[in-house]
């Protein structure tokens, strides 16, 4: 069984994906793929030298997410230049991940772009047997990233990105609710996974 999980930033879906493996899912964590394609030395992070600069690289040759941030956050076209590297050498690895699973395994692609794929027609949710969205109220959620570090103002941008709540709602076949406590989420996925693995 493939289930996607999406959810806006800071909507909950890493505790949810956590959740799910406590019960024995296999993660494909696209976050991760996505920092992995743009290490020092891969074909990802030469191609965002190319179209950004060398401002974009930490003095160590890492990439300064925070710098890089800073470009795509604030223009559309930029965030979209960015996708247009990154988003593809994803599903590549990704897909590579999902297909090495073993045969019976319940694999969960925690994806939080979702909704923006398939409106752009590069994903369609053909793809899992499910679909998953998490979702909670913008004021908590920027709360959340806030008490993660972030400044609020750039906190409200990152969500002003993404897509709506509604957007990714007419994807979902289940959507969680996240606006209670870390126990009360727990318990919304044990009773989804009872449900999904009956």
């Amino acid at each position: 069984m493939k289930i996607g999980l999406t959810g806006g930033i800071g909507a909950g879906k890493s505790a949810v994906s956590s959740r799910f493996a406590q019960h024995g899912a296999v993660i494909v964590d696209a976050d991760t793929i996505a920092r992995e394609v743009v290490e020092p030395g891969t074909p990802g992070l030469a191609a965002i030298t190319a179209e950004f600069g060398r401002g974009i690289l930490a003095d160590d040759g890492t990439l300064d997410r925070a710098a890089l941030a800073k470009i795509v956050f604030s223009d559309s076209a930029r965030r979209t230049a960015l996708e247009e590297i990154v988003h593809p050498l994803v599903a590549l690895r990704s897909g590579q991940l999902i297909a090495a699973a073993p045969p019976k395994a319940v694999v969960v692609y925690d994806v939080p772009l979702l909704a923006e794929l398939v409106g752009k027609g590069q994903r369609t949710t053909d793809e899992y047997d499910v679909v998953v969205v998490v979702e909670a109220p913008e004021e908590v959620r920027i709360a959340r990233l806030v008490a993660r570090g972030l400044p609020e103002w750039d906190a409200e941008a990152r969500i002003a990105s993404q897509s709506t709540d509604e957007e990714r709602r007419a994807l979902a076949d289940h959507v969680l609710v996240n606006d209670g406590t870390l126990q009360d989420l727990d318990a919304k996925v044990d009773a989804l996974w009872a449900q999904l693995t009956a």
